[in-house]
């Protein structure tokens, strides 16, 4: 399976140039779910979101999406991994589980100046729930100010798939890659403009890629050779083969097999964003979505999702 979209998808910059000139604000996530099969929640990064706001985005997307989520900073860069089991806790009960059969891999990144401590990562690791069942469990154990704002059913039972981005030095180590295998956790393949490390080790039974900005972060988009170089490299690691270029941390190869790719633009503050993801999906030959600045039909069932 490969998943191709971007990164949120409410910017205000984005209105009248991918988003067609008055579409309401409340269609922008159908609008976009429409385009791409997979979107990246990134406000669950900033703050808890509520069960309410997870409800409306599975109900608002078309019927195939599958999000991915970024999990909260409050755990990653606030507490750097510092007795996670209650964040944690809130962080499911928050209303994760409310996506139901579109909550895809969960996403957690850690900042520049979060250093490898083997210690904290093998704990957080050994607790992160493997299923939304676990997960519903976990939720559950949530702090005392939560209550009335969180949602701990299991609504459906899936696995769960993580991954992790990195940007300090210190990862660039074998000893993390084997911990990211041993646990089965995908190590998030981020072109950062070249400002952070990068590494194209292949951890776990699906590959997560983020792109941030080929020269400069968050701002600058993708030429059609540098798209042609990603699609080549999405390609190899759906099929099972990794590129004999790779630049990997560990000098052991994965196992060749094929496996879920899931991109995401993130090069949203110039609109490069929505036009990449298309294009790479064009190159990969996914069918084609809503076309990036067309108009949305108006009927019943949008205006229900509404």
């Amino acid at each position: 399976m490969l998943r191709i979209g971007i990164s949120g998808w409410r910017y205000a910059g984005w209105r009248g140039v991918f988003y067609p000139t008055g579409l309401p604000q409340r269609r922008e996530l159908e609008y976009a779910s429409r385009c791409f099969n997979s979107l990246e929640i990134n406000g669950s990064f900033y703050s808890l979101q509520r069960p309410e706001a997870y409800s409306r985005w599975r109900e608002q997307s078309t019927d195939d999406l599958v999000f991915a989520l970024k999990g909260g900073r409050y755990i990653t860069h606030m507490t750097r991994l510092k007795d996670p089991e209650t964040p944690l806790a809130n962080f499911f009960a928050s209303g994760v589980l409310e996506l139901a059969e579109k909550l895809g891999p969960i996403l957690w990144q850690f900042g520049p100046h979060n250093r490898f401590d083997v210690q904290r990562f093998e704990q957080f690791f050994a607790i992160l729930p493997r299923d939304t069942r676990a997960a519903a469990h976990l939720a559950r154990r949530h702090a005392d100010w939560m209550k009335g704002r969180v949602s701990t059913r299991c609504k459906v039972d899936l696995p769960l798939r993580y991954a992790v981005e990195v940007r300090h030095e210190s990862f660039m180590s074998d000893r993390f890659i084997d911990l990211l295998r041993e646990h089965g956790i995908s190590l998030c393949i981020a072109d950062s403009a070249g400002l952070y490390p990068y590494a194209e080790d292949i951890t776990a039974d699906f590959v997560y890629v983020r792109l941030h900005g080929a020269e400069e972060l968050y701002s600058s988009g993708y030429s059609d050779e540098q798209l042609d170089w990603w699609a080549q490299r999405v390609r190899l690691w759906h099929e099972g083969p990794e590129p004999e270029d790779a630049r990997r941390i560990s000098s052991r190869k994965a196992r060749r097999k094929r496996r879920d790719v899931y991109v995401y633009f993130d090069n949203d503050a110039k609109v490069h964003a929505p036009f990449d993801a298309a294009r790479l999906a064009s190159k990969l030959g996914l069918p084609p979505g809503h076309p990036p600045g067309e108009e949305l039909e108006d009927t019943p069932e949008s205006r229900r999702k509404s």
